[in-house]
């Protein structure tokens, strides 16, 4: 007898496990990329200012046409230095313990990790910062995974090309932090694994979320 077409299939019976275990395996592989990458990075640095001092030779000071060549590539070691600081930061989870912390900070950063995904899918990001609003919270290691979740859920609702407002701001003594897309639906309808877990890590943290259609809001303690 035929089985049933309504059964489920072996991939939906075990994703929470499979994703779970996968996602296990990411803050050792990010610090292995870290020291793997950084490796080569420090070899270049030094090769570089070898180099440079061959380029110096009795004049003590290297050519003009040299130094442009130099800088850019110091600059370029350091860019790739600070790119990989910045995705561990919201990749891997380190418990910070309670405390305050600097939010419009931390959006900042999280806009500058996910600005590939914002120009991939051609969205108009509208941030509206206001300058040192800091939060308070149980887990201050959680925030950048609030941030992003929040951002990841926004820009997963627009379709290309849509305007996505990103907000820091102080508002009735409470520091504020709000993401807000151009898709209508309400959250009843959003299945997306960034909203889940935006819903189950604040009511977690004790973090007030208000996530109703195209609002992602998040409330915290003033610092």
């Amino acid at each position: 007898m035929a089985a049933s077409s309504g059964a489920p299939s072996v991939r939906e019976g075990t994703d929470t496990v499979v994703d779970a275990a996968r996602y296990s395996t990411v803050p050792s592989l990010m610090d292995s990329l870290l020291h793997d990458v950084r490796n080569p990075l420090n070899a270049l640095s030094i090769h570089l200012e070898v180099l440079t001092e061959k380029l110096k030779g009795e004049a003590g000071v290297v050519p003009p046409s040299q130094e442009k060549n130099l800088k850019s590539m110091r600059e370029q070691i350091q860019r790739v230095d600070g790119i990989l600081r910045r995705f561990a930061e919201f990749i891997v989870s380190r418990p910070g313990g309670a405390g305050d912390t600097d939010l419009t900070e931390t959006v900042t950063r999280a806009l500058d990790v996910l600005s590939h995904e914002s120009r991939k899918n051609r969205l108009q990001v509208r941030p509206t910062l206001t300058p040192g609003v800091r939060a308070r919270l149980s887990d201050i290691g959680e925030l950048g995974f609030l941030v992003v979740q929040a951002l990841v859920r926004g820009y997963g609702r627009s379709a290309a090309g849509a305007e996505v407002t990103v907000g820091v701001r102080i508002e009735d003594a409470r520091a504020v932090f709000e993401v807000v897309d151009a898709n209508a639906s309400p959250a009843a309808d959003d299945p997306s694994e960034a909203s889940a877990a935006l819903e189950l890590r604040c009511a977690q943290l004790g973090v007030d979320l208000h996530l109703r259609g195209g609002t992602c809001r998040m409330t915290f303690p003033l610092a």
